[in-house]
Order: structure tokens, then sequence, then C-alpha cells
């Protein structure tokens, strides 16, 4: 089965052993263009996570493990402890590029103790961290996939979709799968999401290749549309989940949450992996605030005069009581699993 570009992570980055660097689909160009760019440095790593060259959770956190085989690369001739500190601090540098995606901690997390374990050992370091991230994004993958297909059962035959954003991989296999192996018909309505435009474009761009109509909206638009009855389902991603089954994802998901519930659309989570353990309940998910004269502009051109000021937190937090349900590789989870989704059955 075909599947769009985005639903393969290792379709769209990579890290290149041969020149030590890590190259990256710019997201902000797909799809009108298919441009890749190519990090030489730890710099450059951390400006396509924040500059939005890779976006999502799972993606950028990728991005930013292969940049930390980048830094071993280039620090590989150091002493032992010289090369763990330094990747001890390009670790710091690449986790305050985007603090409320919780994917990207983890896996620098676990990636710095790969590569200290492999220092210790006398291995080579880059290989190590570029042979564990290609693990990630090949289980990621799959996670995805899963997640998807547990989806896709939650949707009747004549679903009208609605979603913020782009929900990533497992979004794609939840209309692929309900589409074109359950054959249920769908009919996607997805919200164009500025300032960047990820709905309009690469949500748009891969339910229309998947074969599922697609209508775009505006941002302002949702409300009117669910006081006709025009949706029949709400789904979104989410870039960290907490205990209490709080969802954190792109601004303007909790607008809508209010709006299905008051409309008694269900809204469903596609959780991938599900929470983070670290994270109690939505009060303690921190909320990047993004350069405000972000949302000066629509791509690329201005649209507000001069000394107008601007505001761009990037996400919000819709509390467990708006969800119907979280969907992880595991299965459906009400919110109020969250809390013990992590323990060990009994």
């Amino acid at each position: 089965m075909t599947l769009p570009l985005l639903t393969h992570r290792s379709n769209t980055l990579r890290y290149d052993r041969d020149q030590g660097t890590v190259v990256v689909l710019d997201r902000r160009r797909y799809p009108h263009e298919t441009v890749f760019v190519t990090c030489c440095s730890l710099d450059e790593v951390a400006h396509a996570i924040t500059a939005m060259v890779v976006q999502g959770g799972p993606p950028l956190a990728y991005v930013a493990g292969y940049g930390l085989a980048l830094v071993a690369r280039q620090h590989r001739t150091w002493p032992t402890e010289q090369q763990r500190a330094a990747l001890i601090q390009a670790g710091e540098t690449l986790r305050h590029t985007r603090p409320t995606a919780d994917d990207l901690h983890h896996l620098l997390n676990a990636a710095l103790t790969v590569a200290s374990d492999a220092l210790l050992r006398g291995d080579d370091a880059e290989r190590v961290l570029a042979d564990f991230v290609d693990g990630q994004v090949a289980t990621g993958d799959a996670v995805a996939e899963r997640c998807g297909r547990h989806a896709a059962q939650l949707l009747p035959d004549d679903a009208t979709i609605l979603t913020h954003c782009f929900a990533g991989a497992a979004l794609n296999w939840m209309l692929s799968v309900a589409h074109r192996e359950q054959g249920k018909r769908l009919h996607l309505y997805a919200n164009e999401t500025r300032p960047y435009l990820q709905g309009a474009r690469l949500t748009a761009h891969q339910a229309h290749e998947i074969g599922v109509a697609v209508t775009l909206l505006t941002d302002n638009m949702a409300g009117f549309c669910f006081s006709r009855g025009m949706f029949t389902t709400y789904v979104t991603a989410a870039d960290r989940i907490a205990l209490d089954g709080s969802v954190a994802n792109k601004i303007g998901t909790y607008q809508y949450a209010v709006l299905a519930a008051r409309h008694g659309v269900p809204f469903y989570v596609l959780g991938y992996d599900g929470p983070d353990p670290a994270t109690p309940d939505g009060a303690h998910i921190p909320i990047e605030e993004r350069d405000a004269t972000e949302v000066l502009q629509c791509a690329g051109v201005r649209t507000a005069p001069q000394g107008v000021a601007g505001y761009y937190p990037a996400f919000d937090v819709t509390p467990p009581d708006l969800v119907t349900a979280i969907v992880t590789e595991r299965g459906v989870f009400v919110p109020a699993e969250m809390a013990t989704y992590h323990l060990p059955s009994q």
C-alpha cells in the first residue's frame, strides 16, 4: 500500500554517516517544494528545530538525536570525559529548542545514556548514537501505524472529521486504513492552522494523496460548522499528554474541543505511545511561546501594520473532561486511564 511521504519518518530525515550531517525535509516548504536541508553543526540542527524546518513531536526528537551523533563525530578525538561533556552540553542546547514536546526530552535523555555507555566501553559514540536513533525511528513508525489502525476503528462510515494542524503519521494510517482497507466514506475538514499553515499544506496534501475528500477551513470557521452539524468526529494529535489525561497540542486545539463538547461530537486524540510519566497534570505542561512577529505575517507576507504587537503561545492544553478518548499503540483509553497507563498489567 503506497502511503504519502510523511507517513514514514525515514523518508523525511536521516543521518548521513559518510558526511556526518543531519538531513531533514523542510516542512515549511512542503508540499509545494520537496527540499531537504543539510545540517552540518549543532547550531544548524537546533535552528532546524526552532525554525520549524522539522515539525511534529517524534520527528523533531529524531533530528535532535541525530544532532548528538553529529556532535560525537566532531569531538571523537577528544578525551572520553571531554567528549561526554560536549554531548551533555549539546543535549542541553537541543532540550531548550522546543519545551512542550516531551518526545524530544525523552529521546535526548535516552540517547545521552547510550552515548555515555558507549564511551565508557571505548566504542564509537557517533555510530552507536546513529544506530540508536535509527532504531527509534523504526519503532516510532510502528507505533504510528498501530495507533492509526486503532483510531480507524472509531470512525463511522460517512465520517466527517475535523482536524487541527497535522496529526502526523498516525493520521495518515487512520485515514488510509479506514478509507482503503475498510472501505469507509470519509470527508476530512482541515483547519488551515496559522501561522505555519500545517493544515492547509501538510494535512490537506496527505489526505488528498490517500484519496480522502478534503475541505479546507480557515481557523475561525469551525464554530459555524459545528452549529450546522457538519462534523461527526474531531481528531488531533498531542505534543504531550499528562497523567490526568490533559492534552497539549497546537494552539487552537482547546477551543475546538470546547465546541465539540458543546455539540456532542467525540474528540479523539492520537496519543501514539501514551502519556508522559513525568507530567502529572496539565498545569505542569510548559507552553512554548514563540517569536510574536510570526503571527504578524502569513506565508512570508506581513499582514499587520508596523507598530502592531503579536502574541504567539504555540500550544494550548485541553482538560480531560473535554477528551472522549486517547488512542495509543495499545488501543483506545479514556483520559482517566492515563494515570495507570505505564503501570505493569496485573
